[in-house]
């Protein structure tokens, strides 16, 4: 069974420390979490840890950091709020979906360029 991944020794509900909502609002799926302090965080517990020292030297979106610490998705958001509100983390909004452009607009635009010429 060399290809099964080891099983958790801490239980995921465990992660939340009982609490049923994260500290502040809930974040996004694609919310981007990236390192806010270069010092390792030394108060805390080996989850929020795990979670700044994967995010230490990039960003990675909650449900990504959650896939690497093979923790849910819920779970990793009362990490990721832990974290935000302790300075060791920040959170950016999600990147919005771009919107359809409209293709009148463009065409006069192409005209008008060509007209440089």
């Amino acid at each position: 069974m060399s290809g099964v991944p080891p099983r958790r020794m801490v239980p995921a509900y465990l992660v939340t420390g009982g609490r049923t909502r994260p500290s502040r609002t809930a974040f996004d799926r694609l919310t981007v979490l990236h390192s806010a302090s270069p010092e390792p965080p030394d108060e805390l517990d080996p989850e929020h840890r795990s979670l700044w020292a994967l995010l230490r030297d990039g960003a990675l979106t909650l449900v990504e950091a959650a896939a690497h610490l093979r923790l849910p998705v819920s779970a990793t958001n009362f990490l990721a709020a832990d974290l935000v509100d302790a300075g060791r983390l920040q959170a950016r909004a999600p990147v919005p979906r771009a919107q359809q452009i409209d293709r009148a607009l463009v065409e006069r635009l192409l005209v008008g360029l060509r007209t440089l010429r």
